[in-house]
Formats: C-alpha cells, sequence, structure tokens
C-alpha cells in the first residue's frame, strides 16, 4: 500500500445523525472533510455515485469544490454509474476538473450497482433493449468516454468551415487523464476486461464470488488475473489498482462505543446481490497493533497500491478527521503510506 483515501457514500436524510442532516448539510461537510484530509496527508478523497436515493449523486460540483480548497489531495468517484451517462459530457466535464486541479482528479466509472429505480437510467433517456442490468450499454458508453478522453476525434466537422472529412475532438483536452481513470470490477473476468481496455483497476467493495477462501484472497486472485492481463495486453505503462476496506482504529472511548464493543468476532459475509451470491469483506475494528497485523495479513491490502477507507460521513467533520488521523499516525506507516504531498512532489 503506497496511498490511501477515504470512500464516502454520501448518505443523507431520514435516519441519518444528528438530526436534520440533509443533503446541503451532508455536501459541506463532504468538502470540509476533505479540506482537513488533505492536511493531514492523505491522499484522495472519493465518493460513491447513487441516483433516486438521498446520497451523493452528480459528482463533479463536490469534486470541484474539494479540488478548489486542497493542493495535493487526489478527487475522485468509487464508481460513477456510466448507465446513466452521456458519455461525451462526461468527458467534457472530467477534463475541465482535472485541468483546474491540476491533475488531481481520478474517476471510478463502471455499469454501478442496484438502484432504488426501476430501470433508472431509462428515466435519464437511455435505453438498453437487450438485457435488464444495461451492462452492455455501460460497456459501450465507457468505450466512447474513453476514446474522448484520450484525444480521438469522434465528431464530424461542419465542411464549411474546415474542408470536407474533417472531425473534432472534445473540448477540452486533459493529456494524461487516461491513466487516472479506473473500472469498477466485482469479478476476475471484469477485471481482466479492464486490464485489456487499459485503465486501472478499482477493486470492488463486494466480489460475486463464494468459493469459501476470505474476501482479501478473493481479491488478490482477481489482482493477479488483472495485472496478467495487463502484460499480455502490452500497454507500456504500470496502472494502479485500488481496494476499499473498513478500518477503525480504536484509540478513544468514543471510538470503542462507535465501533469496538460490536466489532468482536464479525468476519467476511456472504449475500445475495443482483441474483448473484457474493462475498462482501468484514470491518476492522480494534487497537492499533492489532489492526497492522490484520492488515498485513490481507493479501489483497498487500496487493494493492491504493487503500480506501470507508467513512461513516453522518458522524461528521471532526469525527471523520478524527478517524483518518489515527488511521495515519498509528498504521499507514507500518504497511508503507507516502503522504500525499510526497506522492505529488
Amino acid at each position: 500500500m503506497k496511498s490511501f483515501g477515504f470512500l464516502s457514500f454520501g448518505h443523507y436524510g431520514t435516519g441519518s445523525a444528528p438530526e436534520g442532516y440533509g443533503a446541503k448539510a451532508a455536501l459541506q461537510q463532504a468538502v470540509e472533510i476533505g479540506v482537513g484530509a488533505d492536511e493531514i496527508g492523505v491522499n484522495g478523497a472519493y465518493f460513491r455515485v447513487h441516483h433516486f436515493a438521498t446520497q451523493a449523486a452528480s459528482p463533479m460540483p463536490l469534486l470541484s469544490a474539494i479540488a478548489a480548497r486542497t493542493q495535493h489531495l487526489e478527487v475522485g468517484t468509487g464508481v460513477i454509474d456510466m448507465r446513466y451517462e452521456n458519455p461525451l459530457y462526461l468527458a467534457e466535464e472530467a477534463a475541465a476538473l482535472d485541468l483546474l486541479s491540476d491533475q488531481r482528479l481520478a474517476l471510478g466509472i463502471s455499469r454501478g450497482s442496484p438502484e432504488p429505480a426501476l430501470r433508472g437510467w431509462e428515466s435519464f433517456g437511455y435505453e438498453d433493449p437487450s438485457e435488464p442490468k444495461a451492462a452492455n450499454m455501460a460497456r459501450e458508453k465507457f468505450d466512447r468516454f474513453l476514446r474522448a478522453v484520450r484525444g480521438e476525434r469522434l465528431a464530424p466537422a461542419d465542411p464549411q468551415q474546415f474542408g470536407p472529412g474533417a472531425s473534432l475532438r472534445v473540448e477540452p483536452h486533459s493529456p494524461g487523464l487516461d491513466r487516472r481513470i479506473w473500472w469498477g470490477a466485482g469479478s476476475a473476468a471484469t477485471a481482466e476486461w479492464a486490464a485489456h481496455q487499459g485503465v486501472n483497476l478499482m477493486s470492488s467493495t463486494l466480489l460475486t464470488e463464494a468459493t469459501g477462501a476470505s474476501f482479501g484472497d478473493l481479491q488478490a486472485e482477481q489482482i493477479d488475473r488483472y495485472r496478467e492481463a495487463w502484460r499480455e495486453a502490452g500497454h507500456g505503462w504500470n496502472p494502479r489498482v485500488s481496494v476499499s476496506r473498513s478500518i477503525f482504529p480504536i484509540t478513544t472511548d468514543l471510538d470503542d462505543l462507535y465501533f469496538g464493543r460490536r466489532s468482536a468476532g464479525q468476519g467476511d459475509q456472504i449475500g445475495i446481490i443482483d441474483d448473484t451470491r457474493s462475498t462482501f469483506g468484514r470491518t476492522y475494528a480494534g487497537e492499533p497493533d492489532r489492526l497492522i497485523d490484520e492488515l498485513k495479513a490481507d493479501a489483497a491490502i498487500a496487493a494493492a497500491d491504493t487503500l480506501m477507507l470507508t467513512i461513516p460521513s453522518q458522524l461528521g467533520v471532526d469525527y471523520n478527521l478524527h478517524i483518518l488521523e489515527s488511521f495515519a499516525e498509528h498504521i499507514a506507516p507500518a504497511l508503507g503510506w507516502v503522504p500525499n504531498s510526497q506522492l505529488r512532489s
């Protein structure tokens, strides 16, 4: 593990704490967490994207606000649901934000997870008659998005202005952004597909496999297969690989109240998502010395270069920064962490 960031699911609304925690508070506090994380030396701030839900949705305004108030922090997503996106408009927005942030954007994109709306992408104006989960449409859109980000000329030009046969690329263009695009993969086969596309791997918070192996071992196998596919593809540069974990160092009585007393004996979980038997990772909570030993034994964390800590954003700015600072001070150095200012210097 070279770098770590936080991954926020952006929950707000009824059932959230404290009372009255709505979209405005959630967004404004996300910015403040990002600012504080940058000062700690955290490497990245990433946000899940869900539509028709009381969660973070349109990420670009939020990422822009965080980027404008930070110096080193990478800003990104984990993940954008490509089924809901116009690929060329997303490429325009991504390039503009990347240029404004001095190349600190890193977008995680995927087919997306189950949403509250039934085929909600159709309400956004996109349809895929070929299959109900619209995975084919997501990949086709991603291909067009990636070609735009890479500067391909995708639009025929007006011949009266440019002469016959000319074509235009999406503007603005941010060179190198394509090397900071990730595909969120929930299986080894999808990870191999991402390698062939020439994009980084964002290993999912769940895997659509349940073989009896631990979540970390399943993820490590996925990462191995991704890297082997990458070598076979011969892209000529080294990709990044991220994994996500819920990790809570217990350093105060409040930590123990929130996480210590309910974490004993908690391990990986098996469940059904999208009609597929899947493995969900465990929550790590404990005193720092114990956590270091447990995290070093997690094969996927050892294999990945980027670790994303899922944070309980509803618990407020101060407490979330406490979690990040505790991890940075007591645990991350033992795992090989390099603070953000050093990675970008």
